[in-house]
């Protein structure tokens, strides 16, 4: 079901987001990247067009909190989102230097990657 809202996702925003420019890497980890709680692990995180960059985050308990710094139209600037564990996507670097956090239509987490990756 994931994949169908982020096709539609795709379709209605702009298909390249805020990393138009970035390097062919960039494009292909966002290409390649998943949804850390897909038993398949073959869902994509979708793409450009839903990621905001949330550089920083708080630890809540046994949960991050990632907070927007560039929310790129999508979402105001400083908004905190409780990301649970299981979309906290920890199996991959992060080429793009900032946190990655992918939002479906409602503004709920589908993924999340730190800055560091991982």
């Amino acid at each position: 079901m994931k994949w169908v809202l982020c096709l539609l996702m795709m379709t209605t925003q702009a298909s390249g987001g805020a990393w138009d420019d970035s390097s062919p890497k960039v494009r292909e980890w966002f290409r390649k990247l998943t949804i850390p709680d897909d038993p398949t692990h073959l869902a994509s995180c979708c793409g450009q067009g839903n990621a905001v960059e949330a550089d920083n985050f708080e630890v809540l308990g046994n949960q991050y909190v990632a907070i927007v710094t560039d929310g790129h139209g999508l979402v105001p600037d400083g908004t905190r989102i409780v990301i649970p564990n299981s979309k906290r996507n920890i199996e991959t670097s992060n080429p793009t230097g900032h946190g990655i956090l992918f939002l479906d239509s409602g503004h709920q987490p589908i993924c999340y990657v730190s800055p560091s990756g991982g």
